[in-house]
């Protein structure tokens, strides 16, 4: 009786860690490209005197603060790790007395919603913050 219990048991287990590794290995290819390209596009119409200020990190690195102009842009390459690592980018921003932070990239989230060609990019405006994968086609995640 307690080694049919075992035997169940390992078997469940076993279940467990196949069907986990295969969804993992649906979003990472071990032998292409597994980049995400991301960008933070300034899209504020008037704010000629008042930067967009962005600052992003992880837990693995550190990309530092930029003022964007009207219409600059701030990107980078993610590369998400199988087991876990390189797998959020944190972002905040700050416009005249504002500040929000949001996740930038969340592989959870953004292995799929970044599309075919791995491309995420925000545009940041008065009114909010608007996600495309294509930069034709925006929608807006949230507001400020």
């Amino acid at each position: 009786m307690k080694k049919r219990f075992f035997l169940m048991l390992c078997l469940a287990i076993s279940i467990v860690v196949v069907t986990t590794t295969i969804e993992r290995a649906k979003n990472f290819s071990l032998f292409g490209n597994n980049e995400y390209y991301v960008q933070v596009i300034n899209g504020f119409s008037d704010n000629s005197s008042v930067p967009l200020v962005i600052w992003c990190s992880s837990e693995e690195m550190d990309l530092g603060g930029r003022a964007l102009q009207e219409h600059d842009d701030f990107s980078w390459i993610m590369r998400p790790g199988f087991w876990g690592g390189n797998n959020e980018m944190k972002c905040t921003m700050k416009w005249d007395t504002t500040r929000r932070s949001f996740d930038a990239f969340m592989a959870s989230r953004d292995t799929h919603r970044c599309g075919a060609y791995r491309m995420c990019y925000w545009m940041v405006t008065q009114d909010g913050f608007f996600f495309s994968n294509d930069q034709v086609n925006w929608s807006m995640d949230f507001l400020w």
